[in-house]
């Protein structure tokens, strides 16, 4: 009989893209994957580094697949694995820790299931960790997370990335060019591109080969995938000819998510961002100049040290002035070997959530702003597979979210919408959804 496996992914898309790819090893070496409540013999479980708590997480879930399956082999991998790695031998009932240069060579490590007394460590320093490893997730019939980039050269002082992942490395154009058609037969619609800083793409073994915007025009030619999505790109990265590629562009949809971590040019320094607000804005106006529909989302972090409250009301009103979308906010947390440790000023607890509180209002009041000035328009929606309560989800192009009566014809389908209003959980609503999806089937 064969053995089963089961999956556990914490923390971002990239990991979802890198847990598919190990999944399918996995089932290549003729292991059956098994949803993580079933009995599995081994259990992989993939951690995060940047989101806080990572150790309560890790051991929260190994608890959760021993009561599923008490003698079960529970491996833990990801950035958590490669920066902690004693730490994680230490929790009950982790049998295995493997860190970034040794994650995809898993299925071989775990060739033999006999639980030892100590967990077993294979974790080479970082700086091993050299090699282009190609994922992405598969499973979703809707869209598919690509990894075309992975590692950061960059040394921002709050971040634990470079530490956990490495050098900035790529894949070829050629072979991500190879993966996009594979996934366009596969009859997903939408790629999203993802890495960690995707923006730098095209460094092969310490040499830059290519720039991004080389990689943007190679799979705007790919047949059969409708929409890719660029995830995440640092604004110092996004030249104004990638975003008047996009403009024009077949493919790339008018959807751009770029970190901004603070409105402050004086926190930014202390962060050693690689621009000033000036420039952001200089983005953010460009985009809405070509594309006066796009959506930018943005990330923010608040309390980071040095933050006075005037500071964090310049990064208030900073965000409010401009022509965003939508925010994600992360509250500050204290990181071990990060510069940011050890800087004076650190904010107070209460104060960061505070802060958080009004980023989160602010960004709410960004969204429905957004979206308010799409009401009246007719869109392309791609419709997901979710069901919940005799409803389902789908996105437009520049990620506005409509809510339509399930029906299970229109899953992974595209579809013209006119966007009628928005409702109060704050997706929108179509006019005459029934009439207009009637007619196209």
């Amino acid at each position: 009989m064969n053995k089963k496996v089961a999956f556990y992914t914490l923390g971002c898309k990239l990991n979802y893209s890198e847990t598919s790819s190990i999944g399918r090893m996995f089932n290549d070496a003729g292991y059956e994957t098994v949803n993580f409540t079933d009995q599995a013999d081994v259990y992989i479980i993939n951690t995060c580094s940047v989101t806080d708590h990572a150790d309560k997480k890790c051991r929260k879930v190994v608890k959760e697949a021993l009561k599923h399956s008490p003698s079960a082999y529970i491996t833990i991998v990801g950035c958590y694995a490669q920066l902690k790695p004693k730490e994680i031998a230490e929790i009950e009932g982790v049998d295995m820790v493997l860190g970034a240069a040794e994650k995809f060579r898993i299925v071989e490590f775990i060739s033999d299931l006999t639980k030892q007394p100590k967990a077993i460590i294979h974790n080479s320093p970082i700086e091993e960790a050299h090699q282009f490893v190609s994922s992405y997730s598969f499973g979703d019939r809707t869209r598919t997370f690509l990894k075309v980039q992975d590692g950061c050269d960059y040394s921002c002082t709050f971040c634990t990335i470079p530490l956990a992942r490495g050098a900035s490395r790529s894949d070829t154009i050629e072979n991500i060019v190879h993966q996009a058609e594979e996934i366009a037969k596969s009859g997903v619609k939408e790629i999203v591109l993802t890495g960690v800083n995707i923006g730098d793409f095209g460094i092969r073994e310490g040499k830059r080969e290519n720039q991004f915007l080389d990689l943007v025009k190679a799979l705007d030619e790919v047949d059969g995938i409708n929409r890719i999505r660029i995830s995440s790109i640092e604004p110092n990265l996004l030249s104004n000819e990638i975003i008047e590629f996009v403009a024009q562009s077949k493919r790339f949809v008018p959807h751009f998510h770029i970190p901004l971590q603070s409105g402050s040019n004086k926190i930014l320094g202390l962060m050693r961002r690689r621009y000033r607000r000036e420039l952001y804005q200089d983005r953010v106006n460009t985009i809405k100049s070509l594309m006066p529909d796009a959506c930018i989302g943005v990330d923010v972090i608040v309390g980071f040290p040095g933050e006075t409250r005037e500071d964090f009301i310049d990064t208030y009103n900073f965000i409010n002035d401009i022509n965003i979308s939508y925010l994600h906010v992360f509250t500050y947390s204290e990181r071990e070997n990060t510069l940011a440790i050890d800087m004076d000023g650190a904010v107070p607890g209460s104060q960061r959530a505070d802060r958080s509180k009004m980023l989160h209002s602010l960004s709410e009041k960004k969204r429905r702003a957004f979206y308010q000035t799409q009401l009246g328009k007719t869109e392309e929606v791609l419709f997901e597979a979710d069901h919940k309560e005799g409803f389902m989800h789908g996105f437009t192009k520049n990620y506005v979210k409509v809510k339509v009566k399930y029906d299970p014809v229109l899953v992974n389908e595209l579809k013209q919408v006119k966007l009628d209003q928005i409702l109060p959980e704050g997706e929108v609503s179509v006019l005459e959804a029934e009439e207009i999806l009637t007619h196209s089937h």
